[in-house]
This record gives structure tokens, sequence and C-alpha cells, in this order.
């Protein structure tokens, strides 16, 4: 069987990859990379040029990008069922992908504390904080899941997003978000992701 590493700090956005690979249901390596000097070591950057996390090396193949990372996993392992049939893919290539431009870029902003002003809104691919919220509340409205009736990659990768922006605030509270959060947060996958990046957590700061 390939190897399988997972390159990761638990206070990262590497909790979303985590998520995700539990729900592959494959054994995997885990490495956990400390912020600073490690993260960005020669070593680090021969997998991570950036020098972030997290990343995975499947064999001979380094993927970056917790967006990618989550489509490449989906297409590696299909038995998972993680992905739609190629031809159904719309919406899950939409979706997935828009959290990583418009939701991501927005809500970073946001915490920020930047604002565009509406007379430059059209340089910006988000256009407004409000269309972005909009637009995803239509994302997760019309069926259980982004991509349809059926659980996939995207939907790791938008609950994320969610998840976290409602714990810090920089995504509004609306009842389609919470909804939306319930049901794939409650998966057991996600649980044990959770369980295993917040013991990953005490054990750094214990040592």
């Amino acid at each position: 069987m390939t190897e399988l590493t997972f390159y990761t700090n638990p206070m990262s956005r590497g909790r979303i990859v985590r998520w995700m690979l539990e729900e592959t249901g494959q054994p995997y390596r885990t490495e956990i990379v400390p912020f600073g000097a490690p993260m960005k070591s020669p070593e680090y950057r021969a997998v991570n040029p950036m020098g972030k996390v997290p990343s995975i090396r499947h064999g001979e193949t380094v993927v970056t990008e917790c967006a990618a990372i989550c489509a490449y996993l989906a297409d590696a392992f299909p038995d998972a069922g993680l992905a739609p049939p190629a031809v159904e893919r719309g919406s899950y290539y939409r979706w997935l992908f828009f959290a990583a431009g418009p939701l991501e870029a927005v809500t970073s902003n946001r915490a920020l504390g930047f604002e565009v002003p509406p007379d430059r809104q059209r340089m910006v691919g988000y256009g407004s904080f409000e269309d972005v919220m909009d637009t995803l509340e239509h994302a997760v409205s019309q069926s259980s899941y982004v991509a349809g009736d059926r659980f996939t990659a995207a939907d790791v990768y938008v609950g994320s997003h969610i998840g976290w922006g409602l714990h810090t605030g920089s995504i509004e509270k609306r009842s389609a978000f919470e909804s939306y959060l319930g049901r794939v947060g409650s998966r057991p996958a996600a649980a044990r992701a959770a369980a295993l990046d917040e013991a990953a957590t005490r054990e750094m700061q214990g040592a």
C-alpha cells in the first residue's frame, strides 16, 4: 500500500484535511510541524515551498492547499464515495472552489478589519461580504449537501469554513448555516478528527 503522510499542526487549517483523511478510512502517518523555524526550514519547504501546513505526500505525489488536498483524496480513494461521478461534478467543483476563493478571501479580510470600498468591489473576486453570505446560504439550502443529496469532499471543506466562521464570528449566524453545520459536523469522521487534533494540541502544549 502506498504510504500516505499528513503534515499538519493541530492549530491550523490542517484540521480540514484531518477530517477529510478520516472520511477516507485510509491509514496515514501524521507529522506535526511546529510553527516558526521548523515550518520554514529547508526540510519542510522541500515538501511545501510556502512553509505552511497542511500538506500531504502520497507515494511520490505531494499536494498542498486544503481544497486541492480534499479533491485529491476523494479521487485517490474512490471507494469512500467522497466525489460524485465525473458527469455530475458541476456543483461539487463550484462550491468547493467558491469556498477556497471568495469565502476564504472575504472572511480573512473581515477578520483583519479590511473592508473593500463600494466603488472598488469590482476589483476583488468576492464583491462584497453580503453577496458572499447570500451565495453561501443559497449553496447550503438547495439540498441536504452542497453537491446534492450525498455527502462529498466539498462538504468537508465548506462545512469546515462555516464551522470556523460561526465560531469566530467571521461568518454571520444564519439558521441555514447552523442547520447545515449540524448535518455535516455530526459525522463520526468529524468527531474522530476533532479528537485527534485536540489530543495533538494537548501534547504540544505539554511538551
